[in-house]
């Protein structure tokens, strides 16, 4: 067997809801799922991230519209999240260039999109990817073509996933285009399958959100059997959710995003250093409640991270107990 052709075993045995532990799903992006991805490394090995694909900017946003390829840095951000201790591949996979014609482009980037044209798409380079980096869990696209966000802001459309994110007003509505897309299989029938959904942490409407809004995504989620937990954002993101309280939040994921009220808000209690124009997002436990949500709140911030960001360990912990 070539070496081309081990790499591409897929990883699809890491869906395979036959194996024993605790079955998690983490929906998202960015820097906020590859933190929920290293803290349930804590308590299960069968871990599937559902990612989402509507960045437009930096290096993701560069490559997508000229290859015809789904954003690949969340992805890439996941795929190192679960990758098991220091190595080469991961220096390789991590490597961003600083001059040049390639200057901000991560050279993760560049392998996933090298290997979907070599191979047989996005999917089939992840794969490949996850066996370089020996993954402990499987990363899988919310939907296997580039897609847009589009929303009404105070009235006005917004166009795009980097301007929605830095446009202040109220969210009345959020869609991801084109509309006929439909959800990918393997994301579906991992939520299907799944013990435990963790939604965020992260930006709530431009990653979370975007892949709920996949066609066939909150579909999936609100017809599971799993508990639903949505892991609420320690501060407010400017422009995105500013002055959101946690009920705001859950409101948005209920009422915007179109999935069922979660079973459990996790959030955080004690020192914050918000920055800029960011404030520590407001958790009434009581309100929460009345809606119907258990509520666990618990010590979660990094206090090593000079930005306030979920500590995994911390994380892990109340989600284990929760599992």
């Amino acid at each position: 067997m070539s070496e081309r052709e081990t790499l591409a075993e897929p990883l699809l045995q890491e869906l395979d809801l036959d194996v024993e532990g605790v079955h998690v799903v983490a929906i998202g992006g960015g820097s906020g799922l590859a933190r929920v991805l290293r803290a349930v490394q804590h308590y299960t090995d069968v871990i599937t991230a559902v990612v989402s694909v509507a960045d437009d900017g930096g290096s993701s946003g560069r490559l997508s519209p000229s290859l015809g390829i789904p954003p690949p840095g969340d992805l890439r951000q996941a795929l190192l999240a679960l990758s098991d201790g220091p190595s080469i591949w991961r220096d390789v996979i991590s490597y961003r260039f600083t001059a040049g014609d390639v200057a901000g482009h991560s050279l993760g980037n560049l392998i996933l999109a090298a290997l979907a044209e070599l191979g047989e798409g996005l999917e089939e380079a992840l794969e490949r990817v996850g066996r370089m980096l020996g993954c402990r869990g499987a990363v899988v696209p919310a939907v296997d073509r580039p897609v847009e966000l589009e929303a009404v802001i105070d009235g006005r459309v917004v166009v795009g996933q980097t301007a929605v994110s830095l446009a202040r007003g109220s969210l009345s509505e959020l869609r991801v285009v084109p509309g006929e897309i439909q959800a990918n299989d393997r994301a579906v029938a991992a939520l299907r399958g799944a013990d435990q959904i963790v939604l965020g942490p992260g930006s709530l409407f431009t990653s979370v959100a975007a892949c709920l809004l996949v066609p066939g995504i909150a579909e999936a989620v609100n017809g599971s059997a799993a508990q639903v937990v949505y892991v609420c954002n320690l501060v407010t993101q400017d422009g995105e959710t500013l002055g959101m309280d946690a009920v705001d939040h859950v409101d948005a994921l209920v009422n915007v995003a179109g999935i069922r009220l979660p079973d459990v808000v996790v959030a955080h209690r004690g020192p914050i250093r918000p920055q800029g124009n960011t404030e520590a997002v407001e958790v009434d436990g009581d309100r929460l409640q009345d809606l119907g949500c258990r509520v666990e709140i618990s010590d979660l911030a990094d206090a090593e991270s000079e930005v306030p960001v979920h500590e995994p360990a911390r994380l892990g912990a109340v989600l284990r107990r929760l599992a």
